[in-house]
């Protein structure tokens, strides 16, 4: 019997792919897994775009929204509830649809997560504590000269990525990036990776133009109510951050502004990266009609059934 689909959506941010979700859902009958990280916490909404409430109803979704902020949840922890709901609703369809930029996340779906040996737990201390005595720089320098591999891959400006990548640098003596990759999990489901660009200037348009949005849409009051919360992993992120720093008094609102426009452009550039190393991504320009890549996703199921 021909395994069920889970169709993968990817791509930079706000580029599209949630809009594409939903008509592939609807098109399939199906409903849509999102892998967007910043998304799984229910006091974000604003600033991680998360999808409107007619977006929501539009298509049935699931991990928008479904933790706190004050809880731990871990890429390990996704894959797990994922993989979970996704053999769940395989019992009704046989094409889902899951969507999102943040890489690991989806790779952990599809794939599995990499394993690493195990490090004395004193290195991230010692790691932890040179980021609140000397901040990040210093950080970001020794990774980039250890493991530029990892440098140019992981997000910089997330200390915790920067930390857990040096960490295993320091205590193996081999770079992160070396342990990457090295035995997929088997997985009871066929994926197909489609992909959405644009050129780079249309990219950052589109950020620049997002983030405005975002603004209007009350930005400024989201951050704020979060404010007394900001050393929560989950808000040590873009679009919180700079306007945290903001309310410290640190730089002026247009200066945040013009720094989350920045570094969420840093950010695509990064998904990019990450994304255009994958050889089975099926990349489609962000105008492309969505019935176009219906019709792709109908013909690549049929070819496989066929070849049954």
């Amino acid at each position: 019997m021909n395994k069920p689909y889970l169709i993968s959506i990817v791509g930079p941010t706000g580029i599209g792919k949630t809009s594409l979700s939903i008509q592939l859902a609807r098109a399939f009958n199906s409903e849509i897994l999102s892998a967007d990280s910043r998304q799984f916490f229910r006091e974000m909404h604003i600033g991680t775009a998360a999808p409107s409430a007619e977006e929501l109803s539009a298509a049935r979704h699931h991990f928008i929204q479904h933790r706190s902020i004050q809880e731990n949840y871990s890429v390990g922890d996704f894959e797990r509830d994922a993989l979970e709901k996704i053999e769940e609703l395989f019992q009704t369809y046989r094409l889902l649809i899951m969507v999102g930029g943040s890489g690991l996340y989806v790779k952990s779906v599809l794939e599995g997560l990499d394993s690493f040996p195990e490090v004395d737990s004193a290195i991230r201390a010692a790691l932890n504590d040179k980021v609140q005595q000397t901040g990040l720089i210093p950080l970001q320098e020794q990774l980039k000269n250890l493991d530029p591999e990892t440098f140019e891959k992981i997000d910089i400006n997330n200390p915790h990525r920067v930390i857990r990548a040096l960490e295993i640098c320091l205590g193996t003596g081999k770079p992160y990036s070396t342990f990457l990759q090295q035995g997929k999990s088997s997985r009871n489901f066929k994926a197909l990776k489609i992909g959405l660009s644009a050129p780079r200037e249309v990219i950052y348009d589109r950020i620049n133009q997002r983030v405005d949005q975002m603004l209007k849409e009350g930005l400024l009051q989201e951050a704020l109510g979060l404010f007394a919360q900001k050393d929560l992993n989950a808000l040590n992120t873009v679009g919180y951050k700079e306007l945290f720093e903001h309310f410290e008094g640190k730089t002026t609102l247009e200066e945040a502004v013009e720094e989350i426009k920045k570094n969420t452009r840093r950010f695509a550039k990064r998904q990019l990266t990450w994304f255009r190393k994958e050889e089975d991504i099926h990349w489609f320009d962000y105008t492309t009609p969505a019935s176009e890549i219906i019709s792709f996703i109908e013909n690549e199921v049929k070819k496989d059934s066929s070849s049954i």
